[in-house]
């Protein structure tokens, strides 16, 4: 069945493979645990293969999936230009910046809820829900030269959930992404809450390839 497809009905399923609505719901509850399906309240069970985030690329997360041949859609929550918050204005000063809302949908269902606060206003009228933000400031001059990002465990909360459409509590990994130019200075800080159903971390390495460190998160 491909990506976004409704499976029928439990008792129709139960009745095909000869096995109780208890054994079905245990089955189904193993397929949604490994990213395979997504189990939605009143709405039904649909195919829902889990996208890949890959750590060794510098692009963004639409980039990546559909990359893997996933059908990424966005969805512009918000796009104004504001003074941001302390954790984003820690890497971007206190000039101007613009606040982008977004909501990744991953086969038609939401995976990834994204906060970025991108310095400077040179986007703040540009259209953004079928453009790549970095591809977005290349255009406008600013040259993505690298990042930093930390991905950590985390607990579903209101609002995120309701976006979402998951119940809260559920886990998450969050991401948070600082994105820098050639001179070194910030260019956008992204704080991006991705389905643990939905989204699994991926890296390849080498002897002389990528490094990954591991640390003790501090309090």
């Amino acid at each position: 069945m491909p990506p976004g497809a409704a499976l029928p009905p439990q008792k129709e399923l139960s009745t095909r493979y000869g096995v109780t609505l208890a054994t079905l719901r245990q089955a189904l509850k193993q397929l949604e645990d490994e990213g395979l399906l997504s189990q939605e309240p009143g709405r039904g069970t649909f195919v829902f293969p889990r996208a890949k985030y890959q750590l060794t690329t510098l692009h963004g997360f639409a980039d990546d999936l559909r990359a893997q041949g996933h059908t990424v859609t966005t969805e512009i929550l918000d796009q104004v230009v504001g003074a941001p918050p302390d954790w984003a204005a820690t890497a971007l000063g206190d000039g101007p910046a613009m606040r982008l809302e977004r909501v990744r949908l991953v086969a038609g269902r939401p995976a990834v809820h994204q906060m970025s606060w991108v310095r400077g206003t040179d986007l703040a009228t540009a259209d953004l829900s079928d453009t790549s933000l970095y591809g977005a400031l290349i255009d406008h001059g600013h040259l993505v030269h690298r990042a930093s990002e930390v991905v950590r465990p985390g607990l579903l909360a209101e609002p995120v959930a309701g976006l979402l459409r998951r119940p809260a509590g559920e886990p998450v990994l969050v991401s948070e992404r600082v994105t820098y130019a050639l001179d070194g200075s910030a260019l956008v800080v992204d704080r991006a809450t991705m389905l643990g159903s939905a989204m699994e971390i991926r890296t390849e390495r080498a002897a002389s390839g990528l490094s990954v460190h591991w640390s003790r998160p501090t309090t």
